[in-house]
């Protein structure tokens, strides 16, 4: 089949030619700007060819704290994160990201489609320290939308009427465990499940594709 026969991959008609990326990030504080970054993941998701979105690859990254970072107690409480603990291998910022980003770019390109979008719980947090950190390390190649995010709490509060991710995937009856959470990996794979059930629920029950506006043809 030539190129011009092709027929795009469905995901590009899915989201405005948008491939959702699953991130979660485990940080030092809240303020993107002052505060280290300590682990990214991104799980990559697909689409079969009736519609149904899943889960494809996994990327995770542990990242040293950037040069005069802030590190605050109560964050490293709450993930268990030792930043200088040798055995997490952590890598600069600009390693780091560069390592996730590059697959993303492949699946976007793979996928037909024009660019990532980022897909989190509570997804601003998320988005705001990729972009920070992005920015630090003087990486041009963002493949992520600027701006524009999936947010599966507010998708979860629709759907679940719950916003929080443990109780909103028990709800959803994908299993989660309190002990694995506040791992990147373990949060992105938990957000990814909840988000690809609610695309193909929405589905399922009719609400996509959308009904023809009248008088629009083209």
């Amino acid at each position: 089949m030539t190129d011009e026969n092709r027929q795009s991959h469905p995901m590009s008609r899915r989201f405005r030619g948008f491939l959702p990326v699953v991130v979660d990030v485990e940080t030092g504080g809240f303020n993107p700007e002052r505060d280290a970054l300590l682990e990214i993941a991104a799980v990559i998701l697909t689409m079969d060819e009736d519609g149904r979105l899943r889960r494809a690859e996994t990327h995770v990254q542990q990242i040293d704290p950037f040069e005069g970072a802030n590190l605050e107690q109560s964050a490293l409480d709450f993930t268990g994160i030792d930043p200088w603990n040798p055995e997490r291998e952590a890598v600069p910022e600009r390693e780091g990201l560069s390592e996730i980003f590059r697959p993303i770019r492949k699946a976007v390109r793979a996928h037909d489609c024009k660019r990532a979008v980022l897909v989190g719980h509570n997804a601003t947090f998320d988005h705001s320290f990729v972009f920070a950190a992005a920015q630090r390390a003087e990486i041009n190649r963002n493949p992520f939308h600027p701006f524009s995010t999936f947010d599966t709490a507010t998708l979860a509060g629709l759907a679940y009427g719950h916003t929080v991710l443990a109780q909103a995937c028990k709800l959803a009856g994908i299993p989660f465990n309190n002990k694995e959470a506040h791992s990147a990996a373990y949060d992105a794979e938990k957000t990814a499940d909840l988000f690809c059930g609610i695309v193909n629920r929405w589905q399922e029950l009719g609400g996509f594709p959308p009904p023809p506006i009248p008088g629009n043809d083209g």
